[in-house]
């Protein structure tokens, strides 16, 4: 190991160890010192080496985890009485061979429309509403009359928009083979990049981190990021810094959900976050 380390070093340039490292420094970079330190028995505590920033990632994920415990999102639809025909979201904690259908997976999509811009509280009373009234699946939202399905999906909010969208997507998985990409979904109108990595997570399984308006908040409280960057500027910095590994990405996403009610809503109070402890170490 440690010769291929001084190939490197000698294709790449020397270390200097006598320049301090600081949060800029690179994880290639710092990879690089690290295994020259391990192989030269030299401790990087005696020479005042602070890991990058991006190290905190991973560990900031097995904190929300112990904290919170396993999330099982997306959360899918049950009967909770069949003698009234009442109907629950089901959490499914630790069950990650969920969606096991193509209408859970149609009905994963359909909630990741319905939560564009409003509560998942209200995306909840939208998808039972159309579970009632038989229209949760392509086919039923294709044939059903327009006034019909915004009424059903009203309080989910923007229902004119989000009936035509649910229109268009309805006709796409009709038609569909495989999996989707990522640059196939952007390209469905009304399909942002939030919207298109959670349907490629929840319902296809595919590691594609979900960035939503909460990430944000945490990592810039956090000074983990300034606030400024873009959506995919903060994907990447998950993406490099984690296994990629669905299961954890759909855990990390949604403790990042339950974490936020606690700290992140409006008027909370920020500073109390126990994940500060995590960032300035």
């Amino acid at each position: 190991m440690c010769e291929n380390i001084k190939k490197n070093i000698k294709e790449q340039g020397e270390i200097n160890l006598t320049q301090p490292l600081n949060n800029n420094t690179t994880q290639k970079e710092y990879k690089r010192i690290w295994n020259f330190n391990n192989c030269m028995n030299i401790k990087m505590n005696s020479m005042n080496i602070k890991k990058p920033k991006a190290s905190i990632i991973l560990k900031i994920y097995e904190r929300l985890l112990k904290e919170y415990g396993p999330q099982g999102w997306w959360p899918l639809i049950e009967e909770s009485n069949k003698k009234n025909g009442d109907f629950i979201l089901k959490y499914h904690p630790t069950d990650y061979k969920l969606p096991k259908t193509s209408m859970q997976q149609f009905e994963i999509i359909v909630g990741t429309i319905l939560a564009q811009n409003t509560s998942w509280l209200q995306v909840e009373k939208a998808l039972i509403n159309l579970k009632k009234e038989n229209l949760l699946s392509p086919k039923a939202i294709l044939e059903s009359d327009n006034a019909r399905l915004k009424k059903a999906i009203r309080p989910a909010g923007y229902f004119n928009q989000k009936s035509e969208r649910l229109k268009r997507i309805s006709k796409w998985f009709l038609n569909k083979t495989g999996k989707p990409s990522r640059e196939e979904l952007l390209s469905k109108k009304g399909i942002g990049k939030e919207t298109a990595d959670s349907i490629l997570l929840y319902a296809y399984k595919i590691p594609s981190f979900v960035v939503d308006v909460y990430t944000k908040r945490m990592l810039k409280n956090l000074k983990l990021i300034s606030g400024k960057e873009k959506y995919d500027k903060i994907k990447e910095f998950f993406e490099e810094n984690l296994p990629k590994d669905f299961k954890i990405y759909q855990e990390y996403h949604a403790l990042i959900v339950a974490h936020a009610k606690q700290f992140y809503k409006k008027n909370k109070e920020r500073s109390n976050d126990f994940l500060k402890e995590l960032a300035e170490m």
